[in-house]
């Protein structure tokens, strides 16, 4: 019997032993938690100024409290790399092991002698990965012009402070001889041009020389088509963070039941390029590096537009939204973020000077919609507005302190 009881005692002793233990691992365990979490909350403060993600969702009119920009930060990786492209542009860039010497380090480095076949075969042999160490990704405005940018003063003030996160190429035609002031953000951003004339394709071809001149430098990840007569509806570190933030591209891209829209398609075109996948859409669009890459580089669908596609049928209103809605419209959120009035019917949009700019006026283009933006809706669906005529700068001046502050 006493053996029995000395058997429980031994067996009750050790198992309060390993309750003690046990309780003694947890208090360990939880000061180790404890400390770990009070550790992680201070990296992740230390963190939080990088980590702010602008809203959308409302935005204060012009009349009354001035807009407060999120600061510039680091958007996500770009997208994968393209997996392939058309052997005839890429044959040069396969074996390509130093691209340097083709980027635009510096932005004056705007001029060359290439042929557009040339000029896409270097842009092809830049390499689509991540922006190498801390390099900052930014945005290419491209401007497709006729001559002088009549609202340059307006966009000086939009990029003044900002340098280092855009770029900007300009399109102008090659007759046009005037230059522009050695301090202004314009002076020597022309690229090599051809002439362009209205609903042909050298609409399309000015468009592809502009990305292609832009693709050439690594860091550019966003890229913009704005005419002479565009105008910003807000301050630069919103429309760069926008963009950057974004996972779409923005291209108008719907099919059109009309004459104006499937009226325009030719039965030419079969079997390549299917009357369902015909498109119509704006022509100035804002898309991602990985798109820009895919639009320069097609020369399947381009010629069966160039040979098929001729007035009435526009090119620069169907080629690039119907190729992206045949391949790549995963990429694009189908919409345009370049505010335009077609309402006054006519194969030009309205015009605006110096009477239609109010506060009224601007905030409605600024805040009057609803759109869908990164899967949840927002008031800001247009961060560029045309066609405004050059009497309209004075007026915009006056207001440019609310309208970009």
């Amino acid at each position: 019997m006493g053996n029995e009881q000395h058997l429980w005692q031994r067996i009750s002793n050790a198992f309060c032993f390993q309750i003690q233990s046990s309780r003694i691992f947890q208090v360990f365990f939880f000061v180790i938690g404890l400390t770990f979490g009070f550790l992680t909350c201070l990296y992740l403060k230390s963190l939080l100024p990088l980590l702010q993600v602008p809203t959308y969702s409302t935005i204060s009119p012009i009349s009354s409290t001035v807009l407060v920009p999120p600061a510039l930060h680091t958007p996500p990786p770009p997208p994968p790399p393209i997996e392939s492209l058309p052997s005839s542009l890429v044959e040069s860039a396969n074996g390509a092991s130093n691209y340097t010497s083709v980027l635009l380090k510096k932005q004056e480095l705007l001029t060359h002698n290439m042929s557009d076949q040339e000029l896409f075969q270097k842009a092809l042999m830049v390499p689509q990965t991540e922006l190498p160490g801390r390099q900052v990704p930014k945005v290419a405005f491209m401007f497709l012009t006729k001559g002088p940018l009549p609202l340059a003063t307006l966009w000086e003030k939009f990029f003044k402070g900002n340098e280092g996160f855009y770029s900007i190429y300009v399109h102008a035609n090659p007759s046009f001889n005037d230059s522009e002031p050695q301090d202004s953000i314009f002076c020597g951003r022309r690229i090599p041009s051809q002439p362009v004339y209205w609903g042909t394709s050298s609409m399309i071809d000015a468009e592809r020389r502009l990305l292609a001149n832009a693709l050439l430098d690594i860091s550019n990840q966003r890229f913009v088509l704005l005419s002479e007569s565009c105008i910003p509806l807000f301050n630069f570190k919103i429309i760069y963070n926008y963009l950057m933030d974004s996972h779409l591209s923005f291209l108008g891209s719907f099919d059109d039941p009309r004459k104006a829209g499937r009226g325009r398609y030719s039965p030419q075109m079969w079997p390549i390029i299917n009357i369902k996948d015909w498109r119509k859409g704006a022509q100035w669009f804002e898309v991602h590096r990985h798109l820009a890459m895919h639009i320069v580089s097609d020369t399947k669908y381009y010629p069966i537009f160039q040979k098929h596609c001729l007035m009435p049928c526009y090119m620069d209103e169907h080629y690039i939204p119907t190729l992206v809605n045949l391949l790549y419209s995963e990429l694009n959120s189908n919409r345009s973020i370049t505010w335009v009035d077609w309402s006054r019917g006519g194969p030009h949009p309205a015009k605006f000077g110096w009477s239609a700019i109010t506060n009224e006026f601007l905030n409605q283009i600024r805040c009057g919609s609803t759109c869908p933006y990164n899967g949840n809706t927002t008031k800001i669906c247009f961060l560029f507005a045309r066609k405004f005529l050059p009497s309209a700068l004075e007026p915009l001046l006056r207001v440019a302190p609310l309208l970009l502050g």
